[in-house]
């Protein structure tokens, strides 16, 4: 009940408030004012200020509302604890295993610039002359596109 008074006298002064605006030909803020001034007796009148003065003082509602903000906070720490990559001890020993047994050797990590063909051409076999004839036409055309565009 006492809220619904105070609601309405705000109601009322702000409406007063937005008259002398008016009188004052400031007629875009005197609507703005009664707009605003309106909001609490339109809040007391749909039972918004009844049902948020029912919550408001009952100690299970706030005792809900604790939970709910101990809820958010275990979703928002396991996110973060998630996010830092920490995991169960089998998935810290499999993520240390997948770095030591990687797929690329220890003696391989710089990549080869060979051409891929044997050490000695008794190994390649006939063929060989052909491929690397072949592989540096590739090469000298790679080298006049850069001569020409002056690299």
């Amino acid at each position: 009940m006492l809220a619904e008074t105070i609601c309405s006298a705000v109601s009322a002064a702000g409406l007063g408030i937005a008259a002398v605006t008016a009188y004052r030909k400031r007629f875009l803020a005197a609507a703005r004012i009664a707009a605003y001034s309106l909001v609490p007796i339109g809040l007391v009148l749909t039972g918004i200020v009844d049902w948020v003065a029912g919550i408001a003082f009952k100690p299970s509602v706030w005792l809900g509302f604790g939970l709910l903000a101990v809820a958010w906070l275990l979703f928002m720490t396991t996110r973060a604890v998630e996010r830092r990559g920490v995991g169960t001890r089998k998935e810290r020993k499999a993520a240390a295993r997948a770095e030591r047994g990687g797929a690329v050797a220890p003696a391989a990590s710089a990549p080869s610039l060979g051409s891929g063909l044997p050490a000695t051409r008794a190994q390649a076999g006939p063929r060989a002359k052909e491929q690397s004839t072949s592989s540096g036409e590739d090469f000298s055309d790679i080298e006049a596109i850069l001569k020409k565009h002056g690299i």
